[in-house]
């Protein structure tokens, strides 16, 4: 039931010293690693805004702390390791309105389960407990997720005539499908670049809106009270949806993806815990690892870590220059291309079901993604579909192959 993950950790550290060394090295710096970057941004720029103009999340701090992880992570992995919010403490602080320190303590809360689990090895041993049947269905579930709230965004402009409308989405589409094999021409920089245009020519006040000045993050620490009050409705929903997607269900991925040099779990686990330990105290916005992500760039056209180190300078830098003030450029982007960015990131994560040709996999898998998607519990999903499949695994159900 392993998840194609090597087994011996200490002797994995051992063998990668040298090819961390030369990962640097190895990472590209083309128009398709440009591209690719861009893949994730269609989750990233939506609830970044969201919880800046809602909750009141700094939103340069924001920016900061995620072009500085992006770096970290393009360090640390040779692939285009995604860096993207925690989406359900995100869902629940523009729905139940949280404090920036409740937010910001959902994410310590859950970076600090994440690396215990990665410095005890505990990771390892659900990496292999969870049949990849179940991984299989988490990534469908999530992939038809994104996809359906890539068409939300869309659908939410509410208008056919405009630069932001069913048409701009339906274009955009068009364009994405038209490219969707050219390895010459990325689809994701020909979108984000028309957005720009579109945006500035639309709201030309967002030119002058931009103030340049030295911004960097300030010491906010959340109190113990936010820990309390924020770990029952933003941290425990979100434990198991990071544990899952941001390490298991990223790693098998990756394994599908870059069978060379696949991401190990007790690394991505780690990696998970330290980022937000680190960024809570200055007002960063909880992040983590993602199949989605990862699956956007790739989509994309990102093939190294490349990608990642590109798009982690130009968030910095964008900080540290421009601060708060590109909120309102943020803002004004059309969400339909944003939507259409996210609808196939969806597409490209759900795809990896294409493996799982045995009945008893494909029924575990179906119930999983029927669970997670039905319920809108990803807890609840994979509990279902992982008992299923131990079941299965036991033969106390039969079904005939």
């Amino acid at each position: 039931m392993s998840n194609a993950t090597p087994t011996n950790p200490s002797a994995t550290a051992a063998s990668d010293r040298p090819a961390q060394r030369l990962r640097w090295r190895n990472a590209r710096f083309d128009r398709h690693e440009l591209a690719g970057s861009l893949g994730d941004l269609g989750t990233f720029l939506p609830l970044l805004v969201g919880m800046s103009a809602t909750n009141g999340l700094d939103f340069a701090a924001a920016l900061f702390f995620a072009g500085l992880f992006n770096i970290v992570t393009g360090l640390s992995f040779s692939i285009p390791m995604a860096v993207q919010p925690m989406k359900a403490i995100a869902a629940v602080a523009l729905t139940e309105g949280l404090t920036v320190p409740q937010i910001l303590a959902a994410g310590a809360t859950v970076s600090l389960v994440i690396l215990l689990l990665g410095l005890t090895g505990l990771i390892d041993w659900l990496n292999r407990m969870v049949p990849l049947s179940v991984v299989r269905g988490l990534q469908l579930a999530l992939g038809i997720t994104l996809l359906s709230k890539g068409m939300q965004m869309v659908v939410a402009t509410d208008r056919w005539l405009a630069v932001d409308s069913y048409i701009t989405g339906i274009v955009a589409a068009v364009v994405v499908l038209r490219l969707f094999f050219s390895r010459r021409v990325p689809a994701a920089l020909v979108l984000f670049a028309a957005g720009l245009v579109l945006t500035v020519c639309v709201h030309p006040e967002v030119l002058r809106e931009l103030g340049i000045s030295l911004t960097l993050p300030r010491w906010a620490p959340p109190q113990w009270s936010d820990f309390v009050s924020a770990f029952p409705k933003a941290a425990l929903p979100q434990i198991p949806l990071t544990t899952l997607n941001s390490v298991i269900a990223v790693c098998a991925l990756s394994a599908d993806l870059f069978p060379d040099r696949p991401a190990q779990p007790r690394r991505v686990a780690v990696s998970v815990g330290l980022m937000n330990l680190i960024a809570c105290w200055f007002g960063g916005m909880p992040m983590c690892h993602g199949a989605g992500g990862l699956a956007g760039q790739y989509r994309f056209g990102a093939r190294t870590n490349g990608s990642i180190l590109f798009l982690g300078a130009i968030k910095l830098l964008l900080a540290v220059v421009f601060g708060a003030s590109l909120m309102k450029l943020c803002q004004a982007f059309p969400q339909s291309l944003l939507g259409v960015l996210l609808a196939f990131a969806g597409m490209e994560l759900a795809m990896v079901f294409r493996d799982q040709t045995r009945r008893s996999d494909a029924f575990t898998m179906l119930l999983t993604t029927a669970a997670c998607v039905g319920l809108n519990n990803i807890a609840i999903g994979f509990l279902l579909g992982w008992s299923l499949a131990w079941c299965l695994k036991l033969g106390l159900f039969r079904v005939e192959e």
